[in-house]
């Protein structure tokens, strides 16, 4: 598809621009994880030029977007830790004003207009952050991968799932073949990757479905059960990804 590429950086209005197809892509309880509650407004301000849209052609159609951040860390890829996501935002932000130097660049999201998918958006998207990983000279794009497909499956252990292949050999996931046909290598699973609490009510509200007791549940969207508690009135959704790490140099 034809598109243009612009950046916060170009566009003051990069954050209202991701949001129309943003909305329409998560389901609702994605929107509470405590990390990017706390944090993610604030990567619009200060890292403008990690975060892009692909625009139509000929108008400000959105086609898709993709958010990434720099962080100083520099370790094995085998070290990355347990919490994906989460770690990944709260590392930079630990690190804001440190003075140290940046040396990957982490992926967040890449989001696709849903009328849009199947049209290769997803690979440009990942190439458009290898491109901008290079830009800036950092060493390899690390990603938290969130299997798109495995809330089909959510009692299959992820260890399990990332072994699943097609009848090519590729990963069975959607999303670990693309980042795997543009060269990423599979590293390990983030078991707590991303972390969303809130009361049984708030979940009730988020999912449309009711928890009359304590247990787990399979909730539309999310990648294993929720776990809900009564006695405590909360409910937990830890969600585990997949780190997928690209060389860039």
């Amino acid at each position: 598809m034809d598109y243009r590429v612009v950046t916060g950086r170009e566009r003051n209005d990069i954050e209202s621009l991701q949001q129309v197809i943003i909305k329409a892509a998560w389901p609702e309880f994605m929107n509470h994880d405590v990390y990017i509650s706390r944090y993610w407004v604030t990567i619009y301000r200060r890292f403008p030029e990690y975060q892009y849209a692909l625009l139509g052609s000929d108008d400000d159609r959105v086609l898709a977007i993709g958010n990434t951040l720099p962080l100083v860390w520099d370790d094995e890829p085998g070290d990355l830790p347990d919490r994906g996501l989460d770690w990944a935002l709260e590392h930079c932000f630990n690190h804001l004003d440190s003075g140290m130097e940046y040396k990957v660049l982490c992926a967040f999201q890449i989001v696709v207009a849903t009328d849009l998918l199947g049209r290769g958006l997803s690979y440009d998207g990942v190439r458009e952050m290898i491109k901008v990983g290079r830009e800036y000279g950092l060493k390899k794009l690390i990603a938290p991968v969130r299997p798109n497909q495995k809330s089909k499956y959510p009692l299959t252990p992820m260890i399990n799932y990332i072994n699943w292949k097609n009848e090519q050999g590729l990963p069975f996931d959607g999303w670990m073949r693309v980042h795997a046909r543009l060269g990423a290598a599979t590293v390990r699973v983030c078991p707590e990757s991303m972390l969303i609490e809130g009361t049984p009510a708030e979940w009730e509200l988020w999912t449309g479905i009711k928890f009359p007791e304590s247990g787990e549940y399979i909730v539309p969207g999310a990648l294993v059960p929720v776990k809900i508690d009564r006695e405590t009135n909360r409910g937990t959704y830890i969600e585990p990804n997949l780190w997928m790490v690209h060389t860039l140099r």
